[in-house]
């Protein structure tokens, strides 16, 4: 595997990777402090195109002024090989003069998608994500790229900027949501759930099963708003200090539904537990 820290070397590395007519190259785009979720989305890629590029980049643009920026792991050394060992070609792993050289003052926003769940509780957040992402398709021009599920609000971002950008590296279309990889007991998998003590971490996994109850529950035909209001009150009592939203949505707007449709939906979760925001998304059946 290849390391690049500067554009020119990417783009002579990428002319490198591509060499024949037909290649398919599928973008991974991570902040590091890598699990087993994005080592999933790597092994995903690698079954879908002929070279994996992974980007390791911690975006100061996403972050808020009193979020984890500083504490933010990083671990670059130790991420490269879990990322070599699963057969990533090329790793792009620039620091924030490559990525916001001087002077940089374009800023990309979403709209509507990015409104509310958690771009209500982080402001301007979306923003830093879609220029962030739209920055590495421009700068790889991926055939596929491949995201979480988990962080389900930032996968509709990146869909709506693709699709209204007109962008063909990759198409909207070749942008894949990979379902979320979970622990033994549901917690979905985050590098926040490092910051966890081992009491809260217990306590953690309430979300998960708490989310599959009330999934079960609106597809057996429960009022969504009672349903929403248990969910609420159960994950509080578990030990949550707070619930920043507990939402039926439709899966391509994120409009927040107040009864199950015809249309695909999904349940979305933000809640506090110490000094750690957990967030979690689950698929409902449509009618």
């Amino acid at each position: 595997m290849q390391t690049v820290k500067t554009l020119q070397m990417l783009r002579t590395a990428l002319a490198q990777l591509r060499g024949n007519t037909g290649t398919r190259i599928a973008l991974v785009p991570t902040m590091g402090a890598l699990h087993e979720g994005h080592l999933t989305l790597v092994r995903s890629a690698r079954e879908m195109a002929n070279h994996v590029v992974a980007s390791i980049f911690v975006n100061p643009k996403q972050f808020g002024p009193n979020e984890d920026l500083d504490a933010y792991p990083r671990q670059l050394a130790a991420d490269a090989a879990l990322l070599e060992a699963e057969g990533v070609a090329l790793l792009w792993a620039p620091d924030a003069e490559a990525m916001y050289p001087p002077g940089f003052a374009t800023n990309v926003s979403v709209a509507s998608v990015s409104e509310g769940l958690c771009g209500a509780a982080r402001p301007g957040h979306f923003d830093g994500v879609a220029t962030v992402v739209c920055k590495l398709f421009n700068q790889v021009a991926p055939d596929l790229a491949l995201f979480g599920e988990k962080d389900f609000q930032q996968l509709a971002v990146i869909r709506a900027m693709a699709r209204d950008l007109d962008l063909t590296r990759p198409h909207v279309d070749s942008i894949i949501g990979v379902p979320t990889v979970r622990e033994a007991d549901g917690l979905a998998m985050s590098s926040r759930n490092r910051y966890l003590s081992p009491d809260q971490r217990v306590a953690a996994a309430t979300l998960p099963r708490a989310m599959q109850a009330a999934v079960r529950a609106i597809e057996s035909g429960a009022d969504v708003s009672s349903t929403l209001a248990g969910l609420q009150a159960e994950i509080l009592g578990a030990g949550f200090g707070s619930v920043d939203y507990a939402t039926l949505a439709d899966s391509r707007s994120l409009a927040s539904l107040a009864a199950l449709g015809p249309e695909p939906a999904r349940l979305l979760v933000a809640a506090r537990i110490g000094g750690t925001r957990l967030i979690d998304n689950l698929p409902i059946s449509a009618r």
